[in-house]
């Protein structure tokens, strides 16, 4: 089965439960949000419908982030990437709390370029996964300006879901659930959000959806035009 949405609400929620089949969550990357926000989205939801909520960026990106600006909480000195810090694993616990509340079918783990794919980085991240509490969850991550047997490593060692654009790579992960995030197109190691995908570009990314799809794969916009290209990605699958 392939599942299509957008990072975020696209449009009014009551509307977008009846157009789309999942959602991923931004908002908690930047903020904390209150439980009863969590239990309301949960309730207007559909039955089958999945959320993916984005942990928050106390996990993954350190205090001179530029990401914090949007956020209700000050960050300390030993926040990001993936530390085995106290503040870190707080802001997982949260993360979990959040994800429980919306019986979330995944947590995307969106890495920062500052997490550089060296030991330092693999360290962290042993200890990290190796302490944390995953419940049931599936745990994806993007990583960004790794090579690709660095991120094979990655993935394979802890367990993870390999986030790709399908337009650049193939998944790398062994397992049977794939995730995408289209943001647009690239130009000199920048991602450009303001691009339309076209007709050509939508069918070569369903072409390699279906494709590479194992058991089940979910398809997330997070463009400038996102509600409209998935709507159309909808229509070509």
């Amino acid at each position: 089965m392939i599942f299509t949405g957008t990072c975020g609400f696209c449009e009014a929620r009551r509307r977008y439960f009846e157009e789309f089949q999942t959602v991923e969550i931004q908002a908690t990357f930047y903020r904390l949000l209150k439980e009863s926000t969590l239990k309301r989205w949960r309730s207007e939801a559909p039955n089958g419908f999945v959320f993916s909520i984005k942990a928050f960026q106390g996990i993954t990106h350190p205090a001179r982030s530029p990401t914090w600006r949007r956020s209700n909480v000050k960050p300390g000195r030993d926040a990001g990437l993936l530390k085995p810090t106290d503040e870190v694993f707080g802001y997982w616990k949260i993360t979990l709390k959040e994800a429980k509340i919306l019986n979330a079918g995944f947590i995307l783990i969106q890495l920062p370029r500052s997490f550089k794919e060296s030991e330092e980085s693999f360290d962290n991240a042993e200890k990290f996964f190796s302490m944390i509490d995953r419940e049931d969850f599936e745990i994806a991550v993007e990583l960004r300006g790794w090579s690709e047997e660095g991120i094979k490593r990655f993935v394979r060692e802890f367990d993870l879901i390999d986030v790709t654009d399908p337009l650049i790579r193939k998944p790398l992960h062994r397992g049977e659930i794939n995730y995408y995030r289209l943001h647009g197109t690239y130009e000199k190691g920048r991602i450009i959000y303001r691009h339309k995908y076209t007709d050509e570009e939508l069918e070569k990314i369903a072409k390699r959806v279906k494709e590479w799809n194992r058991k089940k794969s979910y398809v997330y916009f997070n463009n400038a035009y996102m509600r409209d290209d998935a709507k159309r990605f909808m229509e070509l699958i």
